[in-house]
């Protein structure tokens, strides 16, 4: 981001995980409060960059490994006579769906309790940045009032 930004910045889509990295806005008299809440977003995006990405990832070697062994049970190649990559059914696939959320349910379960953590404590820090932030423009607002 250009150096007079004011504001987070949002990237385009990682190769890997498919989520948009931010570029977090650090103004330039953060206060402690602000840095936590500042760091604990970032560090819930480093997690769930991580854990998308290596899902993604095996995700992906999953579903290859899957469809070569139906092909392979079938007589077929990875590639038909034309060249074309070879597909498997929706109903082929469903079933490898089915068993690939089934194998992968407790870390996902896992990962949604650790989203909910991750998020409620940031919630909690807006809030409490965010009452730090009215009290100071209250008490800015006293002292110019008195003037």
């Amino acid at each position: 981001p250009p150096a007079h930004s004011r504001n987070d910045w949002i990237g385009p889509p990682d190769k890997h995980s498919n989520l948009r990295p931010v570029v977090f806005y650090v103004p330039p008299e953060e206060s402690p409060l602000e840095r936590r809440l500042r760091e604990a977003r970032q560090e819930a995006q480093a997690c769930d960059q991580r854990f998308w990405a290596r899902h993604n990832r095996a995700f992906c070697q999953e579903k290859e490994e899957f469809i070569y062994s139906r092909l392979k049970a079938k007589g077929l190649e990875m590639r038909d006579e034309t060249g074309q990559k070879a597909t498997l059914n929706a109903e082929e696939m469903a079933d490898f769906y089915k068993d690939f959320l089934s194998k992968n349910f407790r870390k996902h379960m896992q990962y949604n309790r650790d989203w909910y953590k991750r998020n409620f404590t940031i919630t909690f820090l807006m809030g409490q940045v965010a009452l730090a932030r009215a009290l100071r423009w209250l008490r800015w607002k006293k002292k110019n009032v008195g003037n």
